[in-house]
């Protein structure tokens, strides 16, 4: 699984961040080949994932935001075993860990907003290898070169991402992709 999110990543490094149920179409339909789903619930996770899988699209779905399922070890396997995302986004380490253990792609997010959220980014990282991280504000092409010496994992960067401008600078600063809700950027 995490050869094929990233090879898609690679294809296509504009990933489409689904906010609002009335953007899952215009992202299904879009040249994206990463989906983030940062809105869903209990009730449509399944036919979310479903339409964008249909489509051979990779779908993360964001664990954070997730309404009607609790936050626990259990929620998680219930998203890995019945839901089957490719994979899942979570600021929580414990999350994280718990999705690595039931075999699912993992994209940690940090919000970088001072010295120490960056420590505390990079040692984490260090521990719990997740699969990708998301750094978020995006637009900090040289925060994001400053982690790529430090740490293997790939790269992400979301967040404020205004233009095409910003999303090359952010692939030039090493980031494998951008995570975007701009609707009007999620084409090449």
């Amino acid at each position: 699984m995490r050869d094929i999110v990233i090879r898609r990543i690679e294809e296509n490094p504009i990933i489409a961040a689904v906010q609002k149920k009335e953007d899952l179409e215009l992202a299904i339909m879009s040249e994206v080949t990463t989906i983030f789903l940062l809105h869903a619930d209990i009730f449509n996770i399944q036919s979310y994932v479903n339409k964008i899988k249909n489509v051979n699209k990779s779908v993360l779905v964001h664990m954070d935001l997730l309404e009607g399922i609790a936050k626990d070890p259990k929620a998680i396997e219930y998203i890995a075993k019945i839901i089957r995302p490719d994979g899942i986004i979570s600021t929580k380490s414990s999350h994280i860990k718990i999705a690595k253990s039931k075999g699912m792609f993992t994209v940690q997010r940090f919000f970088l907003i001072d010295n120490q959220s960056y420590d505390v980014a990079i040692k984490s990282i260090k521990t719990i290898q997740p699969d990708m991280i998301e750094v978020m504000p995006g637009v900090i092409p040289s925060v994001i070169k400053r982690i790529k010496k430090q740490v293997s994992t790939s790269i992400i960067a979301g967040g404020l991402i205004e233009s095409k401008k910003d999303i090359i600078e952010i692939l030039k600063s090493g980031a494998l992709g951008a995570s975007t809700g701009k609707k009007e950027l999620w084409k090449l």
